[in-house]
């Protein structure tokens, strides 16, 4: 059995997470404001183009990056959520703690 990534995020005061279901191949944002949860999720639905480094610091490969494909592409994804809609990804903090804290 598949086990699903799960990961907080933040937005305008408000604590959620992206959780992605490996056996649907299903991203879900769970964010109580609707604002930062419609621009994760448009953003998530998206193919990106990203730029991939590989042996200097000189050598990349621009790759594209569906985050609904697995766990490992959503990974790569969400490390440009922030800088495109503005939504931070809180890799340290523990999901499960959101999950019952939905608020700072």
């Amino acid at each position: 059995m598949a086990e699903n990534f799960s990961v907080a995020i933040s937005y305008n005061g408000s604590l959620g997470y992206v959780e992605y279901d490996e056996a649907a191949r299903k991203v879900n944002v769970v964010l109580g404001d609707e604002d930062g949860r419609k621009k994760a999720e448009d953003f998530l639905s998206k193919t990106h183009q990203i730029l991939i480094p590989h042996e200097t610091l000189l050598d990349f490969t621009a790759e594209n990056f569906n985050a609904s494909d697995n766990a490992e592409s959503l990974k790569i994804v969400l490390t440009r959520l922030w800088e495109a809609v503005g939504v931070h990804v809180d890799w340290s903090r523990p999901v499960e703690y959101v999950k019952e804290n939905p608020h700072y």
